[in-house]
């Protein structure tokens, strides 16, 4: 595999570089003195961001977009063979890595890098640790999946040892990585285009938590099943948190109707501090107790602790809410996996909605297919559900299911359910059906967003 030397940097080539993680290790490199170009569909901020940092950026894919004076390519799992800049650089012999090989040597440059990894709640955690070594003073470096207000962006280039990231499971992408640190938030069946079963899962977060070097530590959630085979044997520290079992514990959680949480945090039986959330849900919680476990691992103290969390009110897409019409508040969140789904439509009802609608649209056929009943039993949590089509992202419909199968299920559990192919249907039957005091959520992780913004004249 080419290595990069961060003393002497080269021209890289991003294709994809509009994607929330390749632009942040765009950035990276663009602050370390490195030329970069990059191509994407379209603009987007995230581009444009790039573009007024001296990148040089190409909307449309081509095979003259790399130019003689490109000597590395990088790319994502979303890139296939025959896309034209990738047999270009083929043609040319040019080093080429993958997103998650380019984030791993990065990772390398720094004395301590962290992982968050997890099949859900890794830009939420990852965000509210952010939060908490902002509060200390650390100095990190960040790389987050999501928009987070507090560096108004995605990444943060700091000048100390941290480096915080998320680590994705997909395609083993996270076995790429190098950290000194790593947090395993959940390990759950998802990514089923990829993975054979939960079974297959376990064993790439086993491979995954193997990566830690003996004087590493791995910070697991209790709650997961089966998490005694991902640690069994591991020469790190390990250590555990969960809501009632492990190093880590809450005590006394006090739920308010406006969304807030207040729970004590107990390390072995003794009381750390009281911590309040402006983000609802027990998962919220859980996701809280992992940052506290890592901030303490880093020696942050609990009242640093306790400020970082109390001034995180979420990441973009992450139970955002985006505003009210009619006494309608519209919400907007990126759950898109049956356990998410559940969770988020859990911390709803800290709300106390009327009436609790769900506007879902699935993501993937693959992930459709596969979790269909997970999928029904999961959305009958909502009063009312709205189906749209099926977001293909990288996928081809192959596999025979569409949302008229999740409908089906749906009804015969006795959940009100309707299915419309387009957004406009969509927001006309919302704006006569949704009434005062009511609660819409917009959920999934492609461009269902775009419906709250409609009906919100945005």
């Amino acid at each position: 595999m080419y290595t990069i030397d961060f003393k002497e940097p080269v021209f890289v080539h991003f294709i994809g570089i509009g994607g929330i993680s390749m632009s942040g290790l765009a950035e990276v490199l663009l602050q370390a003195g490195f030329p970069v170009s990059g191509s994407d569909a379209k603009k987007s901020p995230l581009t444009l961001a790039l573009e007024e940092k001296g990148a040089r950026i190409y909307y449309g894919q081509s095979a003259l977009n790399i130019e003689e004076t490109v000597q590395l390519v990088v790319y994502t799992a979303a890139i296939h063979a025959d896309n034209p800049e990738f047999v270009r650089a083929k043609e040319r012999r040019l080093p080429m890595l993958t997103r998650a090989e380019l984030l791993g040597q990065i990772m390398q440059n720094y004395n301590t890098p962290i992982a968050i990894a997890g099949t859900h709640g890794k830009t939420t955690t990852t965000s509210m640790v952010s939060h908490i070594l902002l509060e200390g003073d650390c100095d990190p470096t960040l790389s987050v999946g999501g928009i987070l207000p507090a560096i108004h962006g995605n990444i943060r280039v700091g000048r100390s040892g941290i480096f915080v990231t998320e680590a994705c499971e997909y395609t083993n992408s996270f076995l790429s990585f190098f950290p000194k640190i790593s947090v395993i938030l959940n390990i759950d069946a998802d990514h089923l285009d990829f993975f054979k079963d939960i079974e297959d899962i376990r064993r790439s977060f086993r491979l995954f938590a193997q990566r830690l070097p003996a004087d590493g530590t791995l910070i697991i959630n209790r709650d997961t099943p089966a998490w005694e085979a991902v640690v069994k044997n591991l020469p790190c520290k390990v250590v555990t948190y969960g809501l009632t079992d492990g190093d880590y514990t809450a005590a006394d959680i006090r739920r308010g109707g406006d969304g807030k949480t207040t729970f004590t945090c107990q390390k072995d039986g003794r009381t750390i501090g009281t911590f309040s959330l402006l983000v609802p849900g027990l998962h919220n919680i859980s996701n809280a107790l992992a940052s506290i476990a890592l901030a303490i691992e880093l020696g942050l103290d609990a009242e640093v602790i306790r400020r970082g969390l109390a001034s995180f009110a979420g990441t973009q897409r992450r139970f955002q809410k985006k505003g009210e019409i009619g006494g309608v508040t519209i919400i907007d969140d990126y759950a898109h996996h049956p356990t998410e789904i559940q969770a988020t439509l859990h911390a709803a009802r800290d709300y106390s909605p009327k009436t609790l609608w769900c506007v879902f649209q699935p993501h993937t056929y693959s992930r459709t297919k596969a979790l269909l009943p997970e999928f029904a039993k999961a959305l009958s949590l909502a009063d009312h559900v709205v189906l749209t089509d099926i977001y293909p992202a990288r996928e081809t419909d192959t596999l025979g299911v569409s949302s008229a199968d999740l409908q089906k299920l749906l009804l015969a559990a006795g959940t009100p359910c309707e299915y419309f192919s387009t957004f406009d249907e969509t927001e006309n039957f919302l704006l006569k059906s949704c009434t005062q005091g009511d609660m819409l959520i917009t959920m999934g992780a492609g461009d269902v967003e775009i419906i709250g913004d409609q009906l919100l004249g945005q």
